[in-house]
């Protein structure tokens, strides 16, 4: 879905997954290793079986690859080109040339704001410290499920100066995202302000809870909702998620180390905006989050 929109490409939502989140493979080389014809039905009778719960809803992308025969490494073609059998990964552009423009930051997420302002000091920002940002000030937002446009229009900020920061992705590759109306010149300041240390720097459209914060936050919701429905215990599904896929955490132990709170407010803030069934909150991670225990707590 996040290509679908024109969020980012396959390759960026690849290299977002594994170097900010720690998957071993993105969804997309996951996607080419097994092979659509194997992935796409298997996706289809699992929305079927569950009598069309959106969550579950494949995507047209897949089945429009797979009408067309790109299966991925066993076709030559999927969503990467295979040339012997290796990917031809499309290059990233380098990061444009440093500017010396003043950097305001939003403090709505105060925790997110001294981490974010600690990191900028470390790259040798101009930061504008006032109560609200200068006239030439860069203006950085740090949403939670939120889009960039949001943020910007919750604080009164000029939409045209401002990008957002994914506070939860700082390490191994950094996500911003701009609005419909960022200048050029203020996103190409702040993405070369946030390469500045050597750290790969990734910049997307508009969408709540960026790349990494989506995702995460989906991957938790799903495994709440199996434990809902008693399908496996919260111990057992983390353990299948690490064994068969590679996670570094599984689904309820992910959700934990992001803190439940924080995935129930991004998967609110994404479910208000696109009205989706299919960010609907489990109620597995609302009482638990509620009642600010592990998501691995089971009934009593």
């Amino acid at each position: 879905r996040i290509v679908g929109e024109g969020i980012a490409g396959f390759a960026d939502v690849d290299r977002i997954l594994r170097e900010a989140a720690g998957f071993r493979m993105g969804p997309f080389e996951l996607l080419d290793l097994t092979g659509l014809d194997v992935s796409h039905p298997v996706m289809k009778s699992i929305y079927d079986q569950y009598y069309q719960e959106p969550r579950f809803r494949p995507s047209p992308i897949t089945r429009q690859r797979l009408a067309a025969g790109l299966l991925g490494r066993k076709s030559g073609r999927g969503f990467y080109v295979y040339r012997d059998g290796k990917a031809e990964v499309p290059a990233e552009d380098a990061p444009p040339p440093r500017t010396d423009v003043p950097v305001w930051v939003s403090r709505r997420n105060v925790e997110a704001a001294t981490r974010v302002t600690a990191l900028l000091e470390s790259l040798g920002a101009r930061l504008d410290r006032g109560d609200t940002p200068g006239a030439g000030s860069l203006c950085l937002v740090l949403p939670l499920g939120e889009d960039a446009t949001t943020g910007a229009l919750a604080e009164g900020l000029d939409p045209a100066r401002t990008l957002a920061l994914d506070p939860l992705a700082l390490d191994g590759r950094r996500t911003l995202m701009r609005t419909p109306l960022t200048q050029r010149e203020m996103r190409d300041a702040a993405w070369a302000l946030f390469a500045a240390d050597g750290t790969p720097v990734t910049v997307i459209n508009d969408s709540p809870g960026f790349v990494v914060q989506r995702v995460l936050a989906t991957i938790v919701n799903i495994g709440c909702d199996i434990a809902q429905q008693r399908v496996a215990t919260a111990e057992d599904i983390d353990r299948a998620v690490t064994l068969g896929l590679g996670y570094p955490k599984g689904p309820l132990a992910l959700g934990d180390a992001l803190g439940a709170r924080t995935v129930l407010a991004i998967l609110d803030a994404i479910h208000d905006f696109y009205r989706d069934p299919r960010y609907r909150p489990s109620p597995w991670l609302v009482r638990r989050a509620r009642l600010g225990v592990s998501l691995l707590t089971p009934e009593n």
